[in-house]
């Protein structure tokens, strides 16, 4: 079944920012190690640390408990976030993602001249993601 996301629900450090947020990507991989040996005619290999890692596009907005106010005081320090694709209501059709993400970068403003003020993250995930389905 596909799904069209219009609700999604994004809190970083406990605050709901999704009335502002424009995309989110939620993405994880796993270091390949190779494991061959001698006698062996083919490469093997096994799944080693996991890495996760978040991207949220936002309309800026710098207006007290917004966009800004939030995410400025984050620099350097991990926060909470929760991800949910379509709803506040964790379920099996609606997982919701939980997970503590690294502060490394804040782009306050990314603008032109008679554009939407935009903003962007992408923040390394500090340690697993837990999905929740209930």
């Amino acid at each position: 079944m596909a799904i069209v996301v219009t609700n999604a629900v994004v809190t970083i450090g406990g605050v709901d920012l999704s009335s502002h947020i424009t995309k989110v990507t939620l993405s994880t991989s796993v270091n390949e190690l190779e494991v061959t040996t001698f006698g062996q005619t083919a490469k093997r290999r096994v799944g080693g640390l996991k890495d996760s890692s978040v991207k949220i596009d936002f309309n800026q907005d710098f207006t007290a408990a917004a966009v800004e106010a939030t995410l400025y005081p984050l620099i350097g320090s991990t926060t909470a976030v929760v991800v949910k694709p379509n709803g506040s209501a964790a379920s099996a059709t609606n997982p919701s993602y939980t997970f503590n993400a690294l502060c490394v970068e804040w782009m306050p403003l990314d603008a032109q001249v008679g554009e939407l003020a935009s903003a962007s993250i992408t923040w390394p995930v500090d340690g697993l993601i837990t999905k929740a389905t209930a």
